[in-house]
């Protein structure tokens, strides 16, 4: 085994890394020991659980994103929160899981409250966004193995316009929007 010391930040780093490649299906706490060298149980002395875990990999996904964003425009931050998710093979999944638990930081939906100024509104939107980048993202999988009805047919086209309208619809109903 590996004498190489990791800390938290080193096991998430790798642990994202290894999602991009293998996909969460495939990311057990056992691969991620084998790719560190070590035994599964060290891996526990940074995180508890698994969903610990891929709650710091969910934050990873996110970091980008700015924390509060009232200079910035809706579809600036929701596209932002977008284009973070699909960086990452099942970043959506990751994300959508982690925030269905109420782990990991609140950095997306802070900066969709920032700038919308409506609590419910933003996570609402924060719900849309999470929902509709997991669509896309399953689409692209099912579209890598060959497991799509249409293999020719792009749905990235008519996910964006899908997406920009509902950003839109979003912006027209909230008050903190329509006011700038």
């Amino acid at each position: 085994m590996s004498s190489v010391r990791h800390d938290r930040e080193s096991v998430s780093a790798l642990a994202l890394d290894l999602l991009d490649r293998v996909g969460l299906p495939d990311l057990s706490m056992r691969r991620l020991a084998a790719e560190l060298d070590v035994q599964p149980s060290a891996l526990y002395w940074h995180f508890g659980s698994k969903q610990e875990l891929l709650a710091a990999v969910s934050d990873r996904i996110l970091a980008g994103v700015p924390e509060r964003g009232p200079e910035a425009d809706l579809p600036t931050v929701a596209s932002g929160i977008r284009d973070a998710l699909l960086a990452y093979r099942d970043g959506a999944e990751v994300v959508m899981s982690t925030h269905a638990l109420g782990l990991g930081d609140a950095r997306a939906p802070g900066a969709l409250r920032a700038v919308l100024g409506d609590d419910a509104a933003a996570d609402a939107l924060f719900a849309f966004i999470l929902g509709h980048t997991m669509l896309v993202q399953q689409r692209m999988h099912a579209q890598s193995v060959g497991a799509a009805e249409s293999p020719d047919h792009d749905p990235s086209p008519d996910a964006d316009r899908v997406f920009h309208a509902a950003v839109r619809a979003f912006a027209a109903i909230s008050p903190a929007v329509r006011s700038r």
